[in-house]
């Protein structure tokens, strides 16, 4: 009697042996047949998530979630996080099939990554030019803090506060500025590129200015220029 069942379902639906299995309800591993194994899903996420952290500094851990999506069997895979999404703490993995059937699930994820980062050790005022003994170095999860947040007390030496800062602050990235590359009233040197030459001169600083910001500079005769500063009280000007 099932069989016939099957055979009837088969012929009016042009189904496969395994889906009218499925279909009429006789056999659970058929059903399981047609469906991928949310643990190699969540395992392909695993591995992505591995790789992309290895790099990081610390101890790293992670955890995926497992689709719970019912998903077509698969027997190629793509893993990728989407675009914004961070390397530390909460985050996203997606996993795409590529063969025999096409979809993309996402599986939420978090990554913790247990080591130093820089506080202050006293207040600070603004335009603060750090040094060793301003800073101290804390650990706990870099995934729960800014993703901007320094690592390494030698990374910010000689940096200058852009605000006031608290006692025991994480440090981060843009509340600072670099150390100054070219300072106001200073003898600079100026070096002039452009499509097949480079020339060199002197000329004045007329501002202070920090590596990769642009400064005006006044030139011996009266000409006032504008370039990028360099370390070194050098500005380059491109033509």
């Amino acid at each position: 009697m099932a069989i016939d069942r099957m055979q009837t379902l088969k012929k009016h639906l042009g189904m496969g042996l395994a889906a009218v299995a499925c279909l009429a309800g006789l056999t659970a591993v058929a059903c399981a047949a047609e469906h991928q194994d949310p643990a190699a899903v969540k395992a392909q996420a695993e591995q992505f998530l591995k790789a992309q952290t290895g790099g990081l500094p610390g101890k790293v851990t992670f955890q995926v979630q497992a689709p719970r999506a019912a998903l077509p069997a698969c027997s190629a895979f793509d893993a990728f996080q989407p675009g914004g999404s961070r390397r530390m703490g909460n985050t996203t993995v997606g996993v795409r099939c590529l063969a025999p059937a096409r979809w993309t699930v996402y599986l939420a994820a978090q990554v913790r990554v247990i080591g130093s980062y820089v506080v202050t050790r006293e207040p600070l005022p603004a335009n603060h030019v750090l040094g060793t003994a301003d800073l101290a170095l804390r650990e706990g999860d870099l995934g729960s803090l800014p993703a901007d947040v320094v690592t390494r007390t030698d990374d910010v030496s000689g940096y200058r506060t852009v605000s006031g800062l608290a006692a025991g602050a994480p440090l981060r990235s843009a509340l600072l500025r670099a150390p100054l590359a070219v300072q106001q009233g200073q003898t600079t040197r100026l070096v002039l590129k452009g499509p097949g030459f480079s020339v060199q001169s002197e000329g004045q600083a007329l501002a202070n200015a920090s590596r990769g910001d642009r400064v005006r500079v006044k030139t011996p005769s009266g000409e006032v220029v504008s370039g990028v500063a360099h370390d070194g009280q050098q500005v380059v000007v491109a033509f």
